[in-house]
Formats: structure tokens, sequence, C-alpha cells
């Protein structure tokens, strides 16, 4: 197996029944009988947690659980403690396999100290390159079985993420379904599916309060999402809150800002919420952010 890339498989008969769900309204659904692989990108965070029990119900439904798997692209030190095994807790809790991916050639403070600049709107390289990049091996190595197996016509893969229109202006433009081109060759078709589009947050945490599903510790300090410990679109209160909780983080993401002569954010180092934290500062509760 090369460098960065972990899979789990737990046998289907695993799954653990969940409480049968109110009905949520979800972005129309294509055929999911008609795509070979089923892969739920799941951070661990709410929307990732509510939207893999809604395809685990729809594929079981269907007599089609064995394609679905799970996805997590370990983002290494930038995470809140404890993400990937939640990520894969989740997946056990249905039986699904499990695929841990990160990028090959160090973690986003490495890339950040690389490049000399921290990510921004215009240049959001720790999504492509941390997340979208590494979902898209999963999927190589997903297609490279089936063919291995056999299969010889372009495998269909319809690949599900948990935005929802609700968390930003730029997320509800996206559409529910979409032709992944991108992706897609000679090899391989694939779709994007958001699943949980139309649905509002308390329909989110209805659904894992219905699953049974644990959730991340970092939603119980007041956080209201799980992304990086410090996000670029963190507003300052959360990334105080981040900052009381993950101290030796904070100060490598100091080091780094410093070394490179960047703010994180702009009008806002991240040596300013250093020094808040330092000070005692709780901050305000939180909102969520955009993204």
């Amino acid at each position: 197996m090369d460098q960065g890339f972990e899979i789990t498989t737990v046998p289907t008969s695993a799954y653990l029944h969940s409480p049968t769900p109110t009905s949520s309204p979800a972005s129309s659904e294509p055929g999911l009988a008609s795509y070979d692989i089923i892969l739920a990108n799941s951070s661990a965070g709410k929307d990732s947690q509510a939207m893999l029990d809604y395809l685990a119900e729809r594929c079981r439904a269907l007599g089609i659980l064995d394609r679905l798997a799970v996805a997590h692209a370990d983002l290494g030190r930038v995470e809140w403690p404890g993400t990937p095994e939640l990520a894969e807790e989740h997946a056990r809790h249905y039986g699904l396999r499990f695929f841990r991916v990160r990028r090959q050639q160090g973690d986003l403070l490495h890339q950040v100290e690389q490049r000399g600049k921290w990510p921004g709107p215009k240049t959001r390289y720790c999504t492509s390159d941390h997340k979208r990049a590494q979902v898209q091996r999963v999927m190589t190595a997903l297609v490279r079985k089936l063919r291995e197996d056999g299969l010889r016509r372009p495998v269909r893969i319809l690949n599900c993420m948990g935005h929802r229109a609700q968390e930003s202006p730029k997320r509800a433009q996206m559409q529910g379904f979409e032709h992944d081109q991108s992706a897609s060759n000679g090899r391989r078709w694939v779709d994007i599916w958001r699943p949980l589009h139309a649905w509002t947050e308390p329909q989110v945490w209805a659904r894992i309060r219905q699953a049974g599903t644990r959730v991340h510790w970092a939603y119980s300090l007041g956080m209201p999402r799980l992304s990086c410990c410090f996000c670029i679109y963190a507003p300052r209160d959360a990334l105080i809150l981040a900052g009381h909780h993950n101290r030796e983080l904070l100060s490598e993401y100091v080091r780094v800002e410093q070394k490179i002569g960047h703010h994180f954010k702009h009008r806002l180092p991240i040596a300013s919420i250093q020094t808040a934290v330092e000070r005692g500062e709780q901050g305000t509760p939180i909102q969520s952010w955009c993204m």
C-alpha cells in the first residue's frame, strides 16, 4: 500500500440498524442502483454524519449497501484531534469500507511554509490539494479493483458531499446533482450528489440523534463547524476558542506565519489570536461561518 493511503474494510453484516428516520427533504435522488460505487465524503462533521446515515438507509433499502464506501481526507495536525478516528467509527457503524487518505508531500502547514502564503478565497489549495485530489486517489483505487475483477466499461461513481445551501451564498448556488468532468476520464464517469443540499441545520441534528452515532467533541465546546482547527474562513471568536484547546498547534501556526511574513488572514494575524488566548480572552458565542 502506498504511503498516505489507508483502507479499512468492515463486513457489511456489521451494519447496525438505526431507528426509522423522519422524512427529510433531499436533493432529487439519482438512480443509485445505476452506480457501481457510491462514495461518501466524510469530514466526521455533522453534515457528513447525517449524510452518511441517509445514504446507508437508502442503499440498504435498495440492496446495494456493498457499493457504498466512505472516504476521509486526513488533514493531519491541522485537524481537531480524533477526527480521522471518528470518521472511521461512523463508517464502522454501517459496516462500510473506509478509506483514509492524505497528501503525501506533507500536511497543510508544511505546504504553507513551502509556498510562503496562506490559502485564501482565490487560492483554496487547502481544499483542492488536501481534499479533492486525495478523494480522487480513492476513486482510482476503487476503479482499479473493479477492473481487476473484470469490469471493462467505464466505472460509474456517485461522489456524495454534505454541502448544504444554508451554509453560505456560494454553497446555495451549487447544484444538488451535477456531472464532474474534471474527475471523469476514460475509465470512470463521476457525478456529484449533494443529498443534504436543501436540509436545514435542525434537520441535520435530528438525523444524527436518530442515528445514534457519536458527535465530535469540538461541537460541545461551541464550535459550529468541524474543519481545520484554524480555518481561514473562521471568525476571530472561533479562532480564539480553537486556540484555547489547541495551544501547541496555535504556536506552530504563529511560527509559520512569522517565518513566511504573510498574515494568516487579511488584517488578522494568527499571532494576535495567540495573544488573545494567552491573556485569557474567551470571545463571544460563535455563529457558523461561510465556506
